[in-house]
Order: structure tokens, then sequence, then C-alpha cells
């Protein structure tokens, strides 16, 4: 089923404007925007691709939102429980979940329940929650696609395989971050601004900065985990510093099938909005004599210890990995307000994980309150 109609969730973020410049090259219509507090953007937005509904999770910024579009026939909303409105209007056939943080599970589920095909960016609905969106969606028979370069990566490489058990293990590609190969003593030392410099990809903060920490590649390996209902002995993770080899997955008789392709989201997005169909993109295309050598490296876990710690919570399991993600998003917060150094988000998820009771079979409800608790753990222990 190919995307005619859409609700973005997280539209003035960088998933979100890219998903924008596919949609406007596909002829997609626009039924939803939503995004967190962004007004000024927004209404850029609003104004160029009228949808039928805008949403603002801040209900203040919303409220200057709904002036500043009086007299469109866009209807502005806000708080957070909008973002479920924009998530299941009946004309929207696709809905791209790319807000940050568990702020998309919600609205993510709720698609689901609408049977929306689920263009997915938003990593955390997984990590949290993966045992019960994916139940969800077979439940409800939504389709749920990856937009994360890594995940479309494994999803493209295993349309070549008929049976999943001939899939010896998944390998994540990691670009390693503006620290690579640096040690635990340099690091102790290193800033807020050379986090955010990301030698690749351009993308919002939260997400650059844990790629810098490797926490990024850990919820991926979660995430894999849960999207291709394998072990986490059978997804491994590798640096490959030039972003051209997206992941590959091994084959039983020692075979790896890779995708490769430029180091810009609006292939993976596409795809998420055009599969089973392959349309051209505004991405550049590769090229295999310009992008030189292709290199592999072991990520260095102890002195990036994020990738162990994500390990720890999926063998842990229950509500660990909510925990994981909870103590994370609040630990990278305060590091972006320069309160934590680099090593006090590792610490504090550490502790996080340590100190949260774990539930084994747990309720949406209580993934919710595991969240709550551990970003309380963090702060408390400023």
């Amino acid at each position: 089923m190919k995307t005619k109609t859409i609700s973005i969730l997280g539209s003035t973020g960088s998933i979100g404007r890219q998903t924008l410049d596919v949609v406007d090259g596909l002829g997609i219509q626009v039924a939803a925007l939503a995004a967190h507090s962004g007004v000024s953007r927004l209404e850029e937005q609003c104004r160029r691709f009228r949808p039928k509904l805008a949403v603002l999770a801040d209900e203040t910024a919303a409220a200057d939102l709904k002036v500043r579009l009086a007299g469109t026939e866009t209807k502005v909303l806000g708080g957070a429980d909008a973002l479920c409105e924009a998530a299941t209007l009946p004309e929207a056939d696709t809905v791209l979940s790319s807000v940050v943080g568990m702020a998309g599970l919600k609205p993510t589920l709720a698609a689901i329940r609408e049977r929306k095909r689920i263009a997915l960016a938003n990593k955390e609905t997984l990590v949290c929650a993966g045992e019960l969106v994916m139940t969800e969606a077979a439940r409800y028979g939504a389709e749920l696609l990856p937009v994360d370069s890594e995940h479309s990566a494994i999803f493209q490489c295993l349309m070549g395989v008929r049976d999943r058990a001939q899939v010896r293990r998944l390998i994540l590609t990691a670009s390693g971050g503006p620290f690579f190969g640096m040690k635990t003593e340099d690091l102790r030392k290193v800033t807020r601004v050379e986090a955010l410099r990301h030698p690749n990809w351009t993308m919002g903060p939260k997400i650059t900065v844990d790629c810098a920490t490797l926490m990024n590649k850990g919820l991926e390996v979660i995430e894999a985990m849960r999207l291709y209902s394998l072990p986490l002995e059978q997804v491994d993770v590798v640096v490959h510093r030039q972003s051209v080899i997206h992941s590959m997955v091994e084959l039983q008789d020692g075979a790896v099938m890779a995708q490769l392709g430029a180091p810009d989201m609006r292939l993976p997005i596409q795809l998420a909005l055009t599969y089973p169909d392959r349309l051209p993109s505004p991405a550049p295309a590769l090229d295999l004599l310009d992008c030189g050598p292709l290199t592999f490296d072991p990520p260095d876990e102890q002195a990036f210890p994020c990738l162990a710690l994500a390990r720890r919570a999926a063998k842990l399991g229950g509500t660990a990995c909510a925990v994981l993600n909870g103590a994370n998003e609040a630990a990278v917060a305060l590091f972006l307000e320069d309160r934590l150094d680099f090593y006090g988000i590792s610490d504090a998820v550490a502790r996080a994980l340590d100190d949260t009771p774990r539930i084994a079979a747990p309720s949406l409800e209580q993934l919710l309150e595991a969240d709550q608790t551990a970003r309380e753990s963090v702060y408390s222990n400023l």
C-alpha cells in the first residue's frame, strides 16, 4: 500500500522536515502536522502544506499558533493527548512517528489500533514497549516500516531472505560519532559543543548526543530484537566511519548482505512511504568511485559504556529497557544544559538500572511508571 495521505508527528524536527521534502516530491497529501513547541516553523509548514489539523504538545505554543493560523482551514489543538488525534485522523493512511522520546508511544499505539501504516522513526517506542507494540501491530494488522537508516537497511536486506531461520545475525553499523578512537581520560574532558558535531549526519541534539555516547546504537540493538524477533545474541554492532553501508545481514552459509547508500535520511523515509515501490528520490545516488575506502572497527564498550548498558537492559527485559531509556533521556537533557559531564550520562543510566525495581511482564501503565521513576532517579542524584 503506497502512501496517499500522511500525518507527520514531529514535523518540525530533522526527520519531519526531510519527510516533508519527500512528501512534496511525491505529491502526497498532508492530513496533520504535529510538534512539541516550534510555533514559527509549524506555522510555515501549515501554510505550505495546508493540513486539516495542526498540533503542538505545548498548550501555550498551541494557543499562539491558533492565533497565527486564524482564517485558514487548519484546525489547531494543544496538549500531549492531541498527538493521538493527529495519529488517528481517518483521512491519513500513513503516520510518520518521529517525535522524540516516550511522547511517541501513545500516539503510535493509537495509530496501530486504527490499522495505519506506521513509518517509525521514534526508536523509544520499540525500546520501551517493543513486545506490546509488535503484539498490537499483529493484532490489528497495522503495517510497521522502519525509518532509521540501520533498520531500513536490515529490512531491505531481508527482502531477499525467504526464511528467517536462514539469518545468523544482524550487523548494525555505527559511525562511531565525534569521539571515535578516544579513550576514557580524554572523554572526561569533552564538551556539549563537541558532542553535537556529528561527522556524517545532521540530526537533533538528543540523538546526536546519543550517537556520541553510543547509546543510540544500544537502543537500535533493542529495537532490532523487537522488529525482527531475534535474540540479543544475534544482533551485533560494528563501527563503520563512512556511513555508506547502513547495516548488514549475515546468513547461515556465511554470505553477508549489505545495503549501501548516501548518508541521506530521505532514502529510508521515502521507502517507508512507498514500499513496495521504489520511486525517484530527492536524495543523491551513491557514487562508489567517490566514497573512498570502507573501514570497520569493533565498538569500544569500555570507553563508551552506554552500549553495554543497553545490552544489559535487553538481557534483564521487562521494565529495564524503559528505565534505560527514561534515565538516558533525562541525563542527556542535563548534559545539554551543562549540568552533567559526558560520563555523567552513563553513570546516571547505570544507577537507575541498579535502583529501579524491575517488573517482568509490565503493562503500558507500568512501563510509563518505570520511565518516570528512572527520570526521577537521575534528577535526585544530581
